[in-house]
């Protein structure tokens, strides 16, 4: 086998098994963030590591782990429920994942785009999240105005728009200096 084909194939592994893990951590962080009274919910814990997994494994991987994470959680903890609000969050994850992930590696490297990585993210995937809700509203029967939107997609997620914008580029950056995150573009090749 020739360097260039280990090396793709190191690459690959390395994103399935970060994407593992990060699907390991959206089953275990929302019992943690569970035991804060009023706010642990809002915290979103389950969508750090998709987030993070966008970052880390890329748009393919990220999107992956975001789109099966709520509904795998469902199955083996019985939450979230499952219609509509899992299947709506299995959109708006994959989303995330994938904006996330696309943009840190269309985006130059520089902290600012690690920001903007993510806030698009955030925005993108809040939007499939209504559409998602709108659409299964009709199937479930139970309304979802405008109102309804903007409460679940900005107003009551206050607390995790603050942690994750505070939280992830941290991690992101400190992934950077420890040479776990690719630093140019060169280096990026091959989602």
């Amino acid at each position: 086998m020739n360097t260039t084909n280990a090396s793709t194939k190191n690459k690959s592994v390395r994103k399935l098994a970060a994407a593992g893990v990060c699907l390991a951590l959206c089953m275990l962080l929302p019992f943690l963030t569970g035991q804060i009274p009023q706010i642990g919910a809002a915290l979103s814990p389950m969508h750090i590591p998709v987030f993070l997994s966008g970052f880390i494994a890329g748009p393919f991987y990220a999107a992956i782990v975001g789109l099966i994470a709520p509904l795998l959680r469902f199955a083996l903890f019985g939450m979230p429920p499952i219609m509509p609000i899992g299947v709506a969050m299995s959109f708006e994850l994959a989303v995330y994942g994938f904006v996330s992930g696309w943009l840190y590696r269309a985006l130059p490297k520089r902290t600012g785009y690690i920001y903007l990585s993510l806030i698009g993210a955030m925005f993108f995937g809040r939007i499939v999240w209504g559409g998602a809700r709108y659409l299964l509203s009709g199937v479930t029967g139970l309304p979802f105005t405008f109102e309804l939107f903007m409460a679940g997609a900005f107003i009551n997620a206050v607390p995790g728009i603050i942690l994750h914008i505070v939280l992830i580029p941290v991690i992101v950056m400190a992934l950077k200096r420890a040479d776990f995150l690719p630093t140019d573009s060169k280096s990026l090749s091959g989602m």
